[in-house]
């Protein structure tokens, strides 16, 4: 199976124009001409959904592309919340409604992210792609007012406090799953194939 590729052709008024394979009807279905005779049988080979991501594209683009952790930082002075850090990404304040600065927190991370807690799991939901058991941590990092929900990769086992750091895959999906993290202290030869660290 080839790789499909869309493309936004061009912006126009509210909306996004894309060229690419998108929808085929239904497996199996009659194909009829005007007179009623078969003409011939549905085979579609796949959907394509697009799964627009606004301004939180530079969230998922940073981690595939740059091997970069952005959050979002209020800086309105006449916000009670003014300074407050947050990882998820947010586009818009919590408290003042105004759009929020993005700034780079991967050396932050790297220097002190820790686990806030976890859940190791057998069970998952019907779509999931991860190896289990998944090992769910939440991630704490300094000066962050939020935890980041993430998953941990190699050897090791989390805990609470264990401090780790930042990983991303080398071959990105766009998703959050470009991002894992792993125990401090593992080195580039200890990593799964397929994944690195932030760049420097």
């Amino acid at each position: 199976m080839s790789d499909h590729k869309v493309t936004i052709e061009g912006k126009y008024p509210g909306r996004y124009r894309f060229k690419g394979e998108f929808h085929q009807g239904a497996p199996s279905q009659p194909i009829r001409d005007d007179q009623g005779k078969l003409w011939g049988v549905t085979k579609p080979r796949r959907i394509v959904h697009v799964h627009a991501l606004g301004a939180e594209g530079q969230f998922f683009q940073a981690i595939a592309e740059d091997r970069k952790l952005l959050a979002t930082r209020c800086n309105n002075p006449d916000c009670e919340g003014k300074g407050t850090e947050y990882l998820p990404f947010r586009i818009h304040c919590p408290d003042c409604l105004g759009l929020m600065e993005v700034i780079d927190v991967t050396q932050r991370a790297i220097e002190g992210a820790q686990v806030y807690t976890y859940v190791i799991t057998n069970r998952t939901g019907a779509f999931n792609t991860l190896d289990t058991p998944i090992r769910f941590i939440d991630i704490q990092i300094p000066g962050i007012a939020t935890f980041l929900k993430g998953y941990m990769i190699g050897s090791g086992e989390p805990s609470i406090g264990l401090r780790v750091i930042p990983v991303f895959q080398q071959k990105p999906s766009y998703t959050i799953k470009d991002l894992a993290w792993v125990v401090q202290g593992t080195t580039e030869s200890d990593l799964l194939e397929g994944w690195t660290f932030a760049d420097k």
